[in-house]
């Protein structure tokens, strides 16, 4: 279950620092398509994050604070149980909690290596939270609102689920096809914006 808890938060904590990296792909764009895209990567998420490998198991729920390239998460168990706080900005990432103590590491993926072993996509989740595809060449599905339902990318297989007529989503389910029929699944819920 430590190894679980681990998980999720560095899952988070990656995933917020993948804002880091994509800013360096922003700074390039035009100003009034910086100026947009900067306006999606401010928010605060709140919710329940669970991880099913097949061979371990667990969940957390977080908070999510994204303002441009610098985040900051917690992670807790049941009534604040193993709280895990995570933060970033570009080129450092910090993971820090009574069980694991401070991890450091330069890049979100980097720093969920070092802290469990195990390789997400965790640079995409920024993107896929807001329902759009981190790079062009994912394949996407809208619904008749017009809303992403569903984004294939980099192996990875992303359902994306709406309270009524939400532009945004409120829950994301993330599998990745294993060999033997199994498969990695990562299910966000997100229940304040």
């Amino acid at each position: 279950m430590l190894t679980t808890s681990r998980l999720s938060l560095a899952l988070c904590c990656s995933s917020a620092l993948f804002f880091t990296g994509c800013q360096h792909i922003v700074k390039s764009q035009s100003p009034a398509t910086q100026n947009q895209t900067e306006q999606l990567n401010e928010f605060d998420l709140q919710g329940k994050i669970g991880v099913r490998t097949p061979k371990q198991s667990g969940s957390a729920f977080f908070t999510w604070s994204q303002h441009q390239d610098q985040f900051d998460i917690e992670l807790s168990g049941i009534l604040g149980v193993g709280k895990t706080q995570i933060t970033g900005k570009p080129g450092q990432v910090s993971l820090n909690s009574a069980k694991t103590g401070l991890i450091t590491a330069q890049t979100p993926e980097e720093l969920l290596q070092r802290a469990t072993g195990w390789q997400a996509p965790i640079t995409h989740l920024v993107n896929w939270v807001q329902a759009r595809p981190a790079t062009i060449s994912a394949k996407t599905t809208q619904d008749q609102n017009g809303r992403v339902t569903n984004i294939v990318e980099d192996g990875w297989d992303v359902s994306l689920s709406y309270n009524d007529q939400q532009k945004l989503p409120n829950k994301l389910i993330l599998k990745q096809a294993l060999a033997d029929n199994q498969e990695n699944r990562i299910t966000m819920l997100i229940q304040n914006r």
